[in-house]
């Protein structure tokens, strides 16, 4: 039975990010497709490692004491170590802890790695983390089987430590949202197809105090609907909320995914001020939704929302792109369609996860000539189901 394991996300079912989002939609389309497939998710607490199963997918959960940085690297390496007990090809999502990912190497365990964005780069990391993440690039670089980047543009950086023929390029995919409910919208306060979104994490790297600032300039008579959790505690996020005006709406974290995709599916449009990283979860999801696009000008952005889309690089030039939009109706509808044509291109899960299984296939060890039953330390085949969640 073709089996993956994949490592480096807290968990299915997903909860915190894009990778775990992505780890979700792959694990079921593989399941649909007749693989085994086996997920390490991170628990918090002491207890021991519980395996079951979740819509049949299987579930290692690995409890470790807190739940910050030092938490994860754990929960890594004592994924890692579990998986090099067995012969199974493994899937790492993201190369922070890549140097556990020596053991998978030295052990003969196949493992491909997502190398994700360029971390080391970000400009919220002290010198130490900024070591040890570029220190892990090169890591990952060398040791995995192969390697994944989710844009062109992080292909060409990954190019620079190893042979383009160790490189796929996949992106990030989305589901399309082609309608929604319009009352979740108007309970948060918003008036559907009469504001902007905004959906990133407030750090200097994704222009939240740009975006802000320049929709704040003058009366827009749109609301921009900022998620993310805000704290007039933390400088750059007060200065982000002190720039706002009154037609600004900070509406926190919102996990719930009905409620997002109704947020993305009526909004009039998508900004996007992310600077690094590659193929974003939001701005796909954006695109999925049919929103319009404005995006910061950089290669990774250019390459996701193409040629429909429009671009800004300062504040000033993103307070005329504001303008211009949302004073053009007819331009916005053009935006919009041209945000769905680009998705269907190329930004779908069928798209996505169809290559990452073409993928995934050549890197398949060859079958075993003796299954090994399964024991507490994780050996072999699926294990009881101490604790059954379907």
């Amino acid at each position: 039975m073709k089996t993956l394991r994949i490592l480096g996300i807290r968990g299915i079912p997903a909860a915190h990010g894009g990778f775990e989002t992505f780890a979700e939609n792959l694990a079921l389309y593989l399941r649909d497709r007749g693989w085994r497939v086996i997920v390490y998710c991170q628990e918090k607490g002491r207890d021991p490692t519980v395996y079951d199963t979740w819509n049949g997918i299987e579930r290692v959960r690995i409890s470790v004491p807190g739940d910050g940085a030092s938490s994860t690297i754990l929960f890594d390496w004592l994924s890692v170590w579990d998986a090099a007990k067995t012969q199974d090809l493994c899937l790492t999502l993201g190369y922070n802890t890549a140097i556990f990912d020596t053991v998978l190497r030295l052990k003969g365990v196949p493992n491909i790695i997502n190398m994700d964005g360029i971390e080391w780069i970000r400009a919220k990391w002290g010198v130490l983390a900024k070591t040890w993440f570029w220190m892990n690039d090169w890591i990952g670089c060398c040791i995995g089987n192969h390697l994944i980047a989710d844009n062109p543009a992080i292909r060409v950086h990954l190019m620079t430590r190893v042979s383009g023929d160790k490189i796929s390029m996949i992106p990030y995919g989305a589901a399309p949202v082609d309608n929604a409910p319009e009352e979740p919208v108007r309970h948060l306060g918003l008036e559907p197809g009469r504001y902007l979104s905004v959906i990133a994490r407030p750090e200097p790297e994704n222009s939240l105090l740009e975006i802000v600032s320049a929709f704040s300039r003058k009366k827009r008579g749109y609301q921009l609907a900022v998620l993310g959790n805000y704290s007039p505690d933390d400088a750059y996020q007060k200065a982000v909320l002190d720039a706002a005006s009154e037609e600004v709406l900070f509406l926190g974290a919102i996990y719930d995914a009905p409620v997002v995709q109704a947020l993305r599916f009526h909004s009039a449009a998508y900004v996007h001020g992310h600077q690094v990283g590659g193929t974003n979860p939001s701005l796909v999801e954006a695109m999925g939704a049919g929103n319009a696009v404005i995006a910061h000008d950089n290669r990774f952005n250019r390459w996701v929302a193409g040629e429909g889309a429009s671009y800004f690089d300062s504040l000033e030039s993103l307070s005329t792109r504001l303008d211009e939009l949302l004073s053009d109706d007819a331009a916005m509808a053009k935006m919009r369609s041209a945000s769905r044509r680009r998705f269907q291109q190329a930004l779908t899960w069928p798209i996505v996860l169809g290559e990452y299984e073409k993928l995934l296939e050549r890197f398949l060890p060859a079958p075993c000539a003796v299954v090994r039953p399964f024991n507490d330390k994780g050996l072999g085949i699926q294990p009881p189901h101490k604790t059954p969640i379907e």
